[in-house]
C-alpha cells in the first residue's frame, strides 16, 4: 500500500480517497518506493466554496457537467471519478517536480492541489472559447448532438477518421451523396473542441439502414475505423500508465549541461529545463502545457506557416483562443519535418533540451528518423517522450488514435454514463486531457531518474493506458434523480455529497410532500435562495455553471481563473499547484 493511501484518513470524501489513491501509484511507479514520496495535498476548501472532495459537486460547479451535457442538451455528471483522477494525477507531478527541484539544490517544497484545480484544467479550451464570445450549439436528449451512431442491427458505433476524402468515401459506399457527406465534416472534425457533432440526419438515417458488418467494411474500404459499443466498463488488464526504458550507453558520455540551481522559494520547480515539443491537437500540446507551468521552456516544432488548428475558430489576436489556451507561452520554430533541413533543425533542438515529447501517429517517428535511439545519438541525456493512442495493447495496426476511440476501447464509453443511459463517448476530451497529463509525468519521471543516473531515456504512454487509471465498477453506476442536476426557478442546483446522502432531510427542508416532491419544490424558488437554506440546514450545494465565461467574474474562482488581459484575450485556469517551502 502506497503512502498516499495510507494517509488517507477514513473519513475522507470519496473523490478526495480517489485523488489521493492515484497520486500514490503514479508516485510508487515514479519513484520505486513509497518511503520517498515528498509531502503532497489534495482538497481543502479550494475555490468552490464547498467540501472540494465531492467528485460530481466539483464537476457541477467549475462546468465540467455543462461541457459534459453539450451533447444532449442539458449539464450531467460523468458517472465516474474523472475529476478525481485528473487531479492525482496533478498531485503526482507536483510532488515529483518538487522533488526533481530539492535535487537540484533547492529548497523542500509542499505542493498542494484541489479537485476543483483538476476540474477547471479540464474545461480549459471550453473557458477561453466562452470567454472569447463563442456560442456553443448544444445537442438534444435525443442523441442527435453526439457522434454515436447505430446501425441496422441495433449495434452503437464510434468511426473517426482525420482525412475528408476518407469520409467522403465511406459516406458514399453507405449511398450519402458527397454534397450531404460533406456537410457533417466540419461537426465532425471540431467536436474535440466544441463538445457536440450536430450531424446531418441523412448520415445517422444511413447507417441504420446498413448492419455493423456493412458498415465495419465500409470504414476499412476507406481507412475510417470503426468501433463497436458496448456496455462493458472495465479497461483493457495489465495496461502501465507509462513505461521508461534507459538510453544506451555512450562512449564518451558527455556531462549534464549545467542547469541553475532551484535555490529561490519564488522559482519554479523546472526553471532551467528545456522542452522541445512536436505535436497537434489536445493529448501533446497538454503535456508540453503543463511542463511550462512547472518552469520549463517549451520550443513548439510547426510546419512552415503554423499549426493549421491556429485557425480554429474562435479567433481573437489572430490565433485560435482553443490553441492558444494550450500553446500560449510557448516559443515556436517552424520546420518541414519532410525535408532533410526541417528534421537538421530538430535534431539541433534537441540537442540542447532537456525533453523531446511528441504525439506522432505510430511509425511517423522511425520513418521521419526521430525515433529516439536517433535522438538519443544527438544527446544521450534526452528524455525522449512518446505518446500514442493505444500502444501496443491492441495489435500491430491499432485504431487511429484519438480520444473517443480510446473511450471506446477503454471502457469509458460506458464509465461515464450511468446505468439507463445509452453508452456513448464523453465529447469532452476526457481521454485526450488525462492522456496529456500522464505524459507529462512520464516526462517528469524520466527527469527525475536521468538526475540519478545521468542517462536519458524513452517514455511512452497512451490515451489507452491513460483511460485505464479512472476507477471504475464493474457494472455501471445507477444515478438517483437527486444524484443530476434540478431545476430552480432561475437555473440548475446541484447537491453536495450529504444532502445526497440524506433524502428526507433535503425534502424536509425545502418542504417536499406526496404532492410537492422535491423537483417540483425547488421550482419554487431562485437557485441562490435554495442554496441558503440548504446551507443552513448543514446541506452545502452548488449551483450548476451552465455559462463558463462567468468564472473569470466569480469571487470564488478569484485565484483559481485568470480573467481575459491584453495579452491573452481570454480567461483560462491558474496552475493548479501551489508551491511553498517547508520549514528546515
Amino acid at each position: 500500500m502506497s503512502l498516499y493511501q495510507e494517509a488517507a484518513p477514513r473519513t475522507a470524501p470519496a473523490a478526495t480517497r480517489t485523488a489521493r489513491t492515484v497520486a500514490g501509484e503514479l508516485l510508487d511507479r515514479t519513484l520505486g518506493a513509497p518511503a520517498e514520496h515528498p509531502r503532497r495535498d489534495v482538497g481543502g476548501a479550494g475555490p468552490v466554496g464547498i467540501d472540494a472532495g465531492d467528485e460530481r459537486a466539483v464537476q457541477a460547479a467549475c462546468g465540467v457537467m455543462h461541457v459534459h451535457g453539450r451533447a444532449t442538451g442539458a449539464p450531467a455528471p460523468l458517472a465516474a471519478d474523472y475529476v478525481s483522477t485528473v487531479t492525482g494525477v496533478l498531485a503526482a507531478q507536483g510532488a515529483t517536480a518538487a522533488l526533481l527541484a530539492r535535487r537540484r539544490g533547492g529548497p523542500p517544497l509542499r505542493t498542494r492541489t484541489s479537485l476543483a484545480q483538476g476540474a477547471l484544467l479540464t474545461v480549459t479550451q471550453y473557458l477561453a472559447a466562452a470567454t472569447a464570445h463563442e456560442t456553443a450549439e448544444a445537442g438534444g436528449p435525443d442523441g442527435t448532438g453526439l457522434a454515436t451512431l447505430t446501425t441496422a442491427d441495433a449495434v452503437r458505433v464510434e468511426i473517426e477518421t482525420l482525412d475528408p476524402t476518407a469520409w467522403a468515401g465511406f459516406w458514399q459506399r453507405l449511398g450519402v451523396p458527397p454534397r450531404t457527406a460533406g456537410r457533417g465534416w466540419q461537426p465532425f472534425q471540431t467536436r474535440f473542441g466544441t463538445a457536440v457533432c450536430p450531424l446531418p440526419p441523412e448520415l445517422r438515417a444511413a447507417v441504420r439502414t446498413h448492419p455493423l458488418e456493412a458498415v465495419r467494411a465500409a470504414g476499412a474500404a476507406h481507412g475510417v475505423s470503426v468501433a463497436a459499443i458496448g456496455e462493458d466498463t472495465t479497461a483493457p488488464p495489465g495496461l502501465a500508465p507509462w513505461t521508461l526504458a534507459p538510453a544506451p550507453p555512450a562512449d564518451p558520455c558527455p556531462p549534464l549541461s549545467p542547469l541553475p540551481a532551484v535555490t529561490d522559494a519564488d522559482a519554479l520547480p523546472l526553471a532551467g529545463l528545456r522542452v522541445v515539443e512536436s505535436a497537434r491537437r489536445v493529448q501533446g500540446p497538454v503535456a508540453g502545457h503543463v511542463l511550462r507551468l512547472l518552469g520549463a521552456e517549451v520550443v513548439r516544432v510547426e510546419p512552415p506557416g503554423g499549426d493549421p488548428l491556429r485557425g480554429l475558430p474562435p479567433v481573437a489576436g489572430g490565433c485560435s483562443v482553443r490553441f492558444s489556451a494550450l500553446n500560449h507561452g510557448k516559443s515556436v520554430h517552424e520546420a518541414d519535418l519532410t525535408t532533410r533541413q526541417g528534421r537538421d533543425a530538430v535534431r539541433e533542438l534537441v540537442s540542447r533540451a532537456d525533453v523531446f515529447l511528441h504525439n506522432w501517429a505510430p511509425g511517423k517517428a522511425e520513418a521521419l528518423r526521430l525515433d529516439a535511439d536517433d535522438l538519443h545519438a544527438v544527446n544521450p541525456r534526452l528524455v525522449y517522450a512518446s505518446a500514442s493512442g493505444f500502444g501496443t495493447a491492441l495489435g500491430p495496426v491499432p485504431p487511429i488514435g484519438t480520444d473517443y476511440l480510446a473511450q471506446v476501447h477503454g471502457g469509458l464509453a460506458a464509465a461515464l454514463r450511468p446505468a439507463g443511459e445509452l453508452p456513448a463517448p464523453s465529447l469532452m476530451t476526457v481521454t485526450d486531457v488525462l492522456g496529456g497529463l500522464v505524459l507529462a509525468q512520464a516526462a517528469l519521471a524520466g527527469l527525475l531518474a536521468r538526475q540519478e543516473t545521468g542517462r536519458g531515456c524513452r517514455a511512452a504512454s497512451s490515451l489507452l493506458s491513460a483511460a485505464a487509471l479512472v476507477p471504475r465498477p464493474p457494472r455501471r453506476v445507477a444515478l438517483s434523480a437527486l444524484d443530476r442536476p434540478l431545476p430552480t426557478a432561475d437555473g440548475l442546483l446541484y447537491l453536495g455529497a450529504e444532502a445526497r446522502a440524506l433524502p428526507r432531510e433535503v425534502a424536509r427542508t425545502v418542504g417536499a410532500t406526496g404532492t410537492a416532491p422535491v423537483g417540483e419544490r425547488l421550482r419554487t424558488r431562485t437557485t441562490d435562495a435554495w442554496l441558503a437554506e440548504l446551507r443552513e440546514a448543514g446541506l452545502p450545494s452548488v449551483a450548476v455553471r451552465t455559462d463558463l465565461a462567468a468564472l473569470a467574474a466569480d469571487p470564488a474562482f478569484a485565484r483559481a481563473v485568470l480573467p481575459p488581459d491584453d495579452r491573452l484575450p481570454y480567461a483560462r485556469p491558474a496552475a493548479p499547484w501551489e508551491f511553498t517551502e517547508e520549514a528546515r
